[in-house]
């Protein structure tokens, strides 16, 4: 067995960016990043989106957090939208013709906060004018001539009407109750004892007169009826004239100033002709409230709250086509509301409390959400698709809307909005929004995909620097040195965990820039050096890494048991990865596997008792395969075969202790030992072949943390699939400790190699007549199987007694199938 054949070059754990490489020595010299690394595709998508004009060309931006996605699209979207012309404003007025719908008007940009004060300046000046035109001398004037006319014209058939009771011996008298004829006796009114006195010839004629003026006295009422009206009607001409004569030059000079709005004109002329129907209002009232004890004063309602104008959208600030970015998208938020007052326990509203929201505010322009907040919030999500296909933005109060309550509230005209929307989401919400949304699709005709990694070339490498230099020049942080500089690049080389990638996680790598500078001004240095860089990792590190040392803390103490040294029939170290989101690192986990007489096959105890996730299930039946393939190819699997991760307590995810678990399984086949000294790690298909698995690097730090612990015997080490040597980014400790000789790191291409690592023994070929050659480990293998088969024949009551098999190797039947869920 040639060791050195497997082992990894010290060279190939680690990749260090030499910082000769770069052009500059600090990051000063270097002019700020003004493009985008990376991103080619993702910014090619945006462009297109932001360029097209249809309706559904919306755009979802995927990718994860960090990326720099918002900001990058926030970027592009205010490159252009300088370049777009700004839209109109939008305001609310009453309508005089249905009260409880208010009109929209659209004025150009900045010109609906104007209209709004030149109302207010229109309605003050009239509530100043009209009053003084009803009290000057000209208006008094013509008013006391029309009174004057009016009096003469009904003084003179009064004096009519006298004259005739005086022939007839009457006097007329004039009373609250009305006019009356009473006769008269000697120059007196006669009383009515007199009267009875009286011949009957002179009562039949008092009576025949008093009936006739009675006749005489009801045409006159008519009369001057009919002259008051028509005095009424010559005051309310008069009145009419000289309020317009107030109000008709202002309203014609502000009508003027909108010829190219006839909407805008429109509603002037009607605020003219509702002032001239209702001009009383403007003039002084006396009658103020009654104020009853113990109740809140009641505030008048004002009369002209109806001419006012509620600018809902103004851009007398903007220039350019306007980027709204709705972190809370809300129904109101997004859409806008009516709001409500109140008054004596009672809500009441008017157009003048109508409140736009996010759309209205993005009209013309762009509106950025991000999918998870929208599809948080009731309602907003079905209120953004219906206005993306109905291209307007109709405010409803919510309750009224969806049936909640019901109320006698206003209706707003709907306002057109045409508006570019981008959401921003994972791609998992994306595709579960494909998946389960059929108006999706429709909506967001264009997917941005944001990648975490790019590759490494020297160009990117120099973008890095430019990014150190545009960010530390806005905030005032120190300059990086070209050390320093290559430092952070191989950090991200890690991060991505591939050495011909880096990472795009600009987010987490602007923090280390911005701690790095915090270093290395504590250390009173004028420009970061590599040092300050390093430290910034390992106190990020150290933050962060809690879990991590009481776990080792467990290895330390023996609680967690975990052999570095000899041999063991059965069992191996495996590996496992502890993700905390923002901290990952590797352990060791003990894996054991047990072997009798039965033909359950192989039965995974994690899964048994549902602790194994799909992943895991699917690489112990892809072992199962490769042991029927390997050695059962002229008689069945005769074994009941148990697999087990010790002193796990969770779920077990993922396929990368595969490998792991068929050293143990056929190290209990045949009761050869295994090196407890080597971790391994890698997953296996049907074939044997060892295949690359994630976090090769905290698996491989991870054992060596616990060897070192345990103290470093120069033969322990790691056994990694060849695969993925190119993602090897290892700790300096640990590429020294292999420089050394203390540690090694082993690579294999298929189980067989990794088998005779761990044994010392030969795995052996099929020779022409199809055995394995003696003393080989796959001898060995099929020789034990044989033996168990011939065992279990000698038992056929065994079946019966253990029950119906199981079927599937004996694993339980697959559930029925679910949708698909992304594994990590």
């Amino acid at each position: 067995m040639n060791l050195p054949e497997f082992e990894v070059p010290v060279s190939e754990l680690r990749w260090s960016l030499d910082p000769a490489a770069f052009p500059f020595s600090t990051t000063r010299e270097l002019d700020p990043l003004d493009e985008v690394i990376g991103q080619n595709r993702a910014v090619r998508a945006v462009e297109f989106g932001l360029g097209i004009e249809d309706q559904g060309f919306n755009i979802f931006v995927c990718g994860a957090p960090g990326t720099g996605r918002s900001s990058i699209v926030r970027t592009m979207i205010r490159k252009i939208a300088a370049g777009r012309p700004t839209p109109p404003d939008w305001c609310y007025v009453h309508n005089f013709k249905a009260a409880d719908q208010p009109k929209a008007l659209s004025l150009p940009p900045g010109k609906a906060r104007e209209f709004a004060r030149e109302i207010e300046k229109l309605i003050g000046d009239l509530k100043d004018e009209i009053p003084k035109v009803f009290q000057s001398k000209d208006y008094e004037t013509q008013r006391n001539k029309i009174e004057e006319d009016f009096g003469r014209l009904r003084d003179a058939l009064t004096a009519d009407l006298e004259r005739k009771a005086h022939l007839f011996g009457f006097q007329i008298n004039s009373t609250r109750l009305g006019i009356f004829a009473v006769p008269l006796h000697k120059g007196k009114p006669i009383q009515p004892e007199e009267f009875q006195k009286l011949d009957e010839a002179t009562k039949r004629d008092i009576q025949t007169k008093e009936k006739e003026l009675s006749e005489d006295i009801r045409t006159l009422v008519g009369q001057v009826r009919r002259l008051r009206e028509e005095a009424n009607a010559r005051v309310q001409q008069l009145d009419e004239s000289v309020v317009r004569y107030a109000t008709e030059h202002r309203i014609e000079a502000l009508a003027g100033k909108y010829p190219d709005l006839p909407k805008v004109v429109e509603h002037v002329h009607e605020i003219h002709a509702d002032v001239l129907e209702n001009y009383k209002d403007f003039l002084p009232q006396e009658e103020s409230p009654i104020q009853i004890p113990g109740i809140e004063a009641i505030e008048p309602k004002r009369f002209d709250v109806k001419y006012r104008v509620n600018v809902l959208v103004d851009h007398s600030e903007s220039k350019g086509a306007p980027l709204v970015e709705e972190t809370n998208p809300t129904y109101n938020n997004l859409i806008g509301r009516i709001e409500k007052k109140s008054r004596l326990g009672a809500l009441y509203t008017d157009f003048t409390m109508i409140r736009a929201g996010s759309l209205l505010n993005a009209g013309g322009g762009f509106l950025v959400v991000n999918a998870l907040d929208i599809l948080r919030s009731p309602f907003s999500w079905d209120a953004l698709k219906r206005i993306i296909k109905k291209n307007e933005v109709k405010i409803e109060d919510i309750g009224e809307l969806y049936g909640f309550i019901a109320t006698g509230g206003i209706k707003p005209e709907p306002i057109p909005v045409h508006v570019r929307v981008i959401l921003t989401g994972s791609p998992l919400l994306y595709y579960l929004l494909r998946l389960y949304d059929e108006d999706f699709a429709k909506a967001f005709k264009v997917k941005a995909d944001f990648d975490t990694q790019t590759r490494l070339t020297t160009e990117n490498a120099v973008a890095y620097g430019r990014f150190i230099a545009r960010l530390t020049g806005q905030e005032g942080a120190l300059p990086f040195d070209r050390e320093a500089v290559a430092e952070l690049v191989s950090n991200e080389v890690r991060e991505a965990e591939n050495r011909g990638k880096v990472s795009l996680r600009f987010s987490e790598i602007a923090d280390i820039i911005r701690e790095a500078s915090h270093w290395a001004h504590a250390e009173g240095r004028a420009v970061v050096a590599k040092p300050d860089v390093r430290k910034t990792i390992d106190e990020r590190r150290y933050r962060s890494n809690l879990i991590e040392e009481k776990i080792q803390e467990l290895y330390e103490e023996g609680t967690l048991l975990v052999t570095v040294e000899g041999t063991a029939v059965g069992q191996v170290n495996g590996l496992s990865v502890f993700d905390l989101g923002d901290y990952a690192f590797g352990r060791p986990t003990r894996i054991t596997a047990r072997t009798h007489l039965g033909r359950a096959g192989v039965v995974n105890i994690e899964r048994e008792v549902r602790m194994s996730g799909r992943t895991h299930s699917k690489g112990v039946m892809i072992l199962t395969g490769y042991l029927g393939g390997r050695y059962a190819q002229e008689k069945p699997l005769s074994l009941t075969g148990t697999l087990a991760f010790e002193q796990t307590y969770g779920e077990v995810h993922g396929d990368s202790a595969s490998a792991a678990e068929l050293y143990a399984l056929l190290s209990a086949i045949t009761e050869i030992p295994l090196r407890q000294d080597l971790a391994v790690t890698g997953s296996i298909n049907q074939h044997g072949e060892v295949q690359p698995i994630g976090g090769v690097n905290e698996k491989v730090e991870g054992f060596y943390e616990v060897c070192k612990a345990q103290g470093l015997t120069g033969t322990q080490g790691v056994v990694i699939p060849r695969r993925n040597i190119r993602h090897l980014m290892l700790k300096d400790e640990v590429v020294d400790a292999v420089a050394a000789g203390s540690f090694h790191i082993y690579a294999i291409d298929h189980v067989e190699q990794g088998l005779e690592i761990l044994t010392g023994r030969k795995a052996g070929e099929r020779e022409p007549d199809g055995r394995f050659p003696e003393g080989t480990i796959n001898r060995t293998v099929v020789d034990r199987l044989t033996a168990m088969a011939e065992k279990q024949k000698e038992k056929p009551a065994e079946k019966a007694a253990e029950g119906p098999e199981k079927g599937n190797n004996g694993e339980k039947p697959p559930s029925p199938p679910s949708p698909p869920t992304p594994e990590k």
